[in-house]
């Protein structure tokens, strides 16, 4: 059984819009998903999935299979939209901790 984030943990609420590709005029998002969260307004150097290093503005945790692709759109709760960089899954396997996914924000 996975252990998944607790319900009351997820205080917060972003809208996401997956990335789907860039067409003729411009990029094309799927429909908005209301996701729970947690929002850590920490600023924090990760690494994209080119292998850059670059500054994550903001991140959320919340439940783990919510895996947005990156350059997803995300409307933050203040209104601020910003992108996807990467995510990081945690799988707590048998260990008694909720596994996640941590989703890292321009």
């Amino acid at each position: 059984m996975v252990r998944q984030v607790p319900g009351g943990v997820l205080q917060h609420e972003v809208i996401v819009e997956a990335y789907l590709g860039s067409g003729s005029k411009g990029d094309v998002y799927g429909a908005r998903e209301r996701v729970r969260c947690l929002i850590d307004e920490r600023t924090q150097q990760v690494t994209s999935p080119g292998g850059q290093t670059v500054t994550s503005g903001s991140s959320y945790i919340t439940r783990p299979d919510h895996r947005p692709p990156p350059n997803s759109r995300v409307t933050l709760p203040d209104g601020r939209k910003t992108t996807v960089i990467t995510i990081v899954r945690a799988d707590g396997g048998r260990l008694p901790v909720p596994s996640n996914t941590q989703v890292f924000l321009q």
